[in-house]
């Protein structure tokens, strides 16, 4: 029977044999799912070492398949081609035609012993910027395993399905506009199917929109050239009509007022021509008149009161001197001695003194 003591001292002795020991202690409370490192005393890294940041092997989004091709390179040619036009992801770009403008720049290239859907993933990140190039980026690591994958992932996020209805809102409420003609208004009805091709409308719900979209004067015209009611042909005869009047890019079914030329215009002009004819004749009337010159005012030449000549009176050579002065004064008396005669005693001459 083993006494307390002994007991007590074995514990001592335990201890004294393994001086290496030492008992597990944290510094921070572990966090939930997330491994906490183990610092053993044979560990010689700093305290600096052991808080830098892991190195984490970093994978992309994307996972090519593996090229088996020799000397197999992308050409710089290639990548400036699909960054020229690259896609941003603003609200009024379509996703739709950014996929079909890649596919046909990547069909211009052809690698022996490559599929071309290996080239287009390898290719495609090159084709997108700014919050495009984020969303690529923030998706998680080897979660886009085909082309077919990555065209699905890009159409959902940038092509939502508030934007598919409005894009069928405006396909079904498509009207011809005022100011429109028939090919105008057909390539525009072809752009919203173009800008949604998952609309889900048949060729006939297409058609007959179309034409109950069109103002009375095409409708007649379509009419017409079914030989009836539009409606009355089978499909593809209907588009075959429609594509066909759509060829005539000016055709305008429109009312046309004629203007009237108040001038006289040639017999067999059209007044077309005949207007054009009398602007032209207005502008040339128009210019003649500013490069006339103007009439030039003819100088006011002086005559002389004493001569005659063509000098002032201050300047006259018969009034040099006192002459001028003795004229005056003949004047004067004169013009007294007659005033005298007639009876008029009472006549001064004070403009011979202020002279």
């Amino acid at each position: 029977m083993r006494t307390r003591s002994q007991s007590r001292n074995s514990n001592r002795q335990q201890q004294q044999v393994n001086p290496t020991f030492v008992e597990p202690f944290n510094l921070v409370e572990p966090i939930e799912n997330q491994p906490i490192p183990v610092v053993t005393m044979d560990d010689t890294r700093t305290m600096a070492q052991l808080l830098e940041a892991p190195t984490v092997v970093y994978e992309d989004v994307i996972v090519v398949p593996e090229i088996t091709a020799d000397n197999f390179k992308l050409k710089h040619g290639l990548l400036t081609l699909v960054q020229n036009k690259q896609f941003f992801g603003h609200d009024k770009e379509d996703p739709h035609a950014h996929i079909r403008y890649f596919n046909k720049i990547t069909s211009t290239m052809k690698f022996p012993n490559v599929p071309s859907t290996s080239v287009k993933l390898m290719l495609f990140p090159f084709s997108l910027e700014g919050a495009a190039r984020i969303w690529l980026e923030k998706e998680p690591p080897r979660s886009i395993l085909t082309w077919d994958d990555l065209v699905s992932k890009f159409i959902n996020k940038f092509f939502p399905p508030s934007k598919t209805t409005n894009l069928r809102n405006e396909i079904t409420r498509f009207q011809q506009r005022f100011d429109e003609t028939f090919y105008e208004a057909w390539d525009r009805f072809n752009d919203l199917l173009r800008a949604c091709p998952h609309h889900g409308f048949s060729e006939l719900h297409q058609l007959d929109t179309f034409y109950n979209a069109l103002n009375s004067n095409d409708q007649d015209s379509l009419n017409s050239a079914a030989g009836g009611n539009f409606l009355d042909k089978m499909p593809r005869d209907c588009l075959r009509i429609i594509e066909s009047k759509s060829k005539v890019r000016n055709s305008r079914n429109k009312p046309v007022v004629a203007k009237v030329s108040s001038s006289s215009s040639t017999p067999g002009i059209s007044p077309d021509v005949a207007e054009l004819k009398d602007m032209v004749k207005a502008l040339l009337l128009d210019k003649k008149n500013q490069n006339q010159a103007p009439t030039p005012v003819k100088a006011v030449e002086e005559s002389c009161v004493t001569c005659g000549g063509a000098h002032s009176y201050r300047n006259c050579p018969a009034t040099d001197g006192n002459v001028y002065r003795d004229n005056i004064q003949e004047f004067v008396s004169q013009a007294a001695a007659a005033n005298f005669n007639q009876g008029n005693t009472g006549y001064r001459a004070p403009i011979a003194n202020q002279i």
